[in-house]
């Protein structure tokens, strides 16, 4: 099981963990994951709908890695728009919540010029350690 750090007296972070000690074991880095399905192709142009499918494939990778999200250690989140992020905060995090559940990795989220793939808003990598 992982462990989460926050240092005394700091506020506890909402939808992510200031860092993660990872026990020994069977590291698996996922690459960049964008919205798309299985056949790549995008079946949402919102940013929610992506975000669900990324969610959902990030499930998908890692259980071919026989992991689940609890193993989840880090994630970060590229993104293109600041205001689209901000404005939908509260449905995605509830989305996380329903695909990943309440395991908050540590995370950073970057704003980018763009992604590689058309039509895509955001792309998340992960890391995560099976002990």
């Amino acid at each position: 099981m992982v462990e989460i750090i926050n240092p005394p007296g700091w506020a506890r972070p909402k939808g992510y963990s200031n860092a993660v000690v990872a026990p020994p074991g069977r590291t698996v880095f996922l690459a960049g994951l964008v919205g798309w399905n299985e056949r790549e192709q995008f079946e949402a142009l919102d940013f929610v709908g992506q975000a669900r499918q990324i969610f959902s494939n990030i499930v998908a990778v890692l259980n071919a890695a026989k992991a689940g999200p609890e193993h989840l250690v880090r994630m970060t989140w590229y993104i293109t728009d600041k205001d689209e992020y901000l404005n939908c905060a509260d449905e995605l995090g509830d989305a996380y919540r329903r695909i990943i559940g309440r395991h908050f990795p540590a995370m950073a989220v970057v704003v980018v010029a763009g992604l590689i793939e058309p039509g895509a808003k955001l792309e998340i990598e992960a890391t995560a350690v099976v002990p």
